[in-house]
């Protein structure tokens, strides 16, 4: 049995996936998470709020400003449990400190000497670094085969931090992440795996470092099997390089208008804008919910997606960044429920704010890659509609060749089935992505057969929901609509928006559609009824 140490500075979920993917890895493995905490005296952080006021100057107010106000106004919804399925919570830190080979030190310094005996005890064969403060050879060198540092940048070019800013300050073209052993000095060990990861044309600082954390996680699990195995081989480090360290205010803004990500929106005319949504959501949404719980009328809000991917700006695409801001905002400021809720009825009577429901349509890859983990970072439910004669095949969506002149690759079955292992929900958008009011009625009763087949064949379902390719007023007919009635599918979602009220049909599920032009105001103003 191998003891394995973590030593960490943060509980991120970044740090807790990797924990948690080692522990999966080894499930008969001892664990030991050190971790140091990040608390502050009172005066420690006025000295903190004072030498960043001298290193960021007037922007420091402001920025201030803003984070208190975000927190004034954050609104948390009522308790509220819906039966339905929570994807994620094996990452939470309440599930992994309940595993019974994993222990836990919560110290102010892991070098005292009371951490440092109690590591020593431990007796650990590999120390792994996450996120964590540097450590000093008292520390790093007590795990007998060494301890290793996941670092989110290709050494020795992009030591120091943060993760993929600097990247694109410097307009790189791809951002690495590292695998070396830890020695004196900031990231300067031998190196024993690399990897590196292109930047799309819409990157952002956000996007690269979520995508980075999932590069980092099957790094880490491929790094440890090969050291407890001693396979590991090193490469020292080349000459060179340089660290970086956290950018100023000033420094991020630059970026920021730099990116083609920018809104291009007049300054006034987007201030006017935020301001009337921050207004709508504060104010009127107020006004709102006394309507609400006067005609006792809860509003289900069904969001749909179909691609997370930074390759794209159009309206069928958001941001991998972007899409975590909404996630977060709906996790933080709405119940969130999943399809199945809805479908069931299994909804409260009234409940203050929105209920939110997050689908996404098609079956890309980047709902696997992109999507996924940020939903399972944020425990949100999600149902992904997939034409299944496309799954896991090199044919492409009509309606992208002829938009973009270009095939994206799809998931394949063995992604939709481990997001199904996941708590995800799978359901049928035909097998093509046919029109249904208007290709041959024959066609389409075939379709919905076939996918229905499909999915029950894969993944051992029993209850199906269908969502409408397209799915416009006109692309849903009385007669077809009774034809997937009759093929035995549960539920049926639109695509023309609206908003949902209970009592919903369940054959009548409307859905607001998402793309990048939302701003976080205007996303939430639009969960909120505008």
């Amino acid at each position: 049995m191998k003891n394995i140490s973590f030593f960490v500075g943060s509980l991120s979920y970044s740090v807790r996936r990797g924990i948690h993917a080692i522990h999966v890895a080894y499930p008969n493995a001892q664990i030991l998470i050190v971790h140091q905490s990040s608390k502050k005296s009172t005066l420690q952080l006025l000295k903190n709020q004072w030498q960043n006021m001298l290193r960021n100057g007037w922007r420091w107010i402001p920025y201030q400003i803003e984070n208190i106000s975000t927190k004034l106004l954050q609104k948390y919804p009522r308790k509220f449990t819906p039966s339905s399925k929570t994807p994620g919570l094996q990452y939470s830190w309440e599930r992994i400190k309940s595993i019974p080979n994993i222990q836990y030190i919560s110290c102010k310094d892991m070098h005292s000497k009371e951490v440092l005996k109690k590591v020593q005890l431990f007796k650990p064969v590999l120390g792994i670094s996450l996120s964590s403060p540097i450590l000093k050879v008292s520390i790093f060198a007590i795990p007998t085969l060494g301890t290793i540092n996941l670092h989110k940048g290709k050494v020795p070019y992009y030591r120091g931090m943060p993760p993929a800013f600097w990247e694109l300050w410097n307009n790189e073209k791809e951002v690495g992440c590292t695998i070396h052993k830890i020695e004196k000095g900031l990231d300067t060990g031998d190196i024993l795996l690399e990897s590196i990861m292109p930047i799309s044309k819409y990157s952002t600082v956000k996007g690269l470092q979520i995508q980075l954390d999932e590069l980092g996680v099957s790094m880490l699990e491929e790094a440890v099997g090969l050291i407890l195995t001693r396979r590991d081989v090193w490469a020292p480090q080349q000459k060179g390089g340089k660290t970086y360290f956290k950018p100023t205010l000033k420094q991020k803004s630059i970026l920021e208008n730099k990116l083609p990500t920018k809104n291009n929106a007049s300054f006034f005319r987007y201030f006017v804008k935020q301001g009337l949504f921050t207004l709508y959501i504060h104010m009127f949404g107020l006004l709102r919910k006394h309507l609400t719980l006067m005609n006792k009328k809860q509003k289900v809000v069904v969001l749909l997606y179909h691609r997370v991917d930074d390759n794209f700006r159009d309206s069928v695409t958001v941001g991998v960044g972007q899409f975590d801001r909404q996630m977060e905002i709906i996790k933080r400021c709405y119940p969130v429920i999943s399809i199945e809720d809805i479908i069931n009825d299994n909804l409260p009577s009234y409940t203050p704010q929105p209920l939110v429901a997050v689908t996404f349509d098609d079956g890309y890859l980047d709902n696997y890659k992109n999507a996924m983990p940020i939903l399972l970072k944020h425990q949100i439910p999600a149902a992904f509609f997939v034409s299944t004669g496309i799954v896991g095949t090199d044919n492409g969506f009509a309606h992208d060749i002829e938009k973009i002149n270009c095939v994206l690759p799809n998931m394949t079955w063995e992604q939709i089935e481990k997001m199904h292992q996941l708590d995800f929900t799978i359901g049928s958008h035909t097998v093509s992505h046919i029109n249904c009011a208007k290709d041959d009625k024959d066609l389409v009763i075939t379709e919905l057969i076939k996918s229905k087949e499909d999915l029950e064949g894969r993944l051992s379902l029993s209850e199906i929901i269908f969502a409408y390719p397209f799915g416009k007023k006109n692309d849903i007919t009385p007669d077809i609509l009774e034809e997937v009635k009759k093929q035995g599918y549960t539920g049926c979602l639109s695509a023309y928006g609206g908003i949902n009220q209970v009592k919903i049909d369940s054959y009548n599920v409307l859905r607001v559609g998402i793309d990048y032009n939302f701003t976080d105001k205007a996303f939430r103003a639009k969960i909120e009824g505008l």
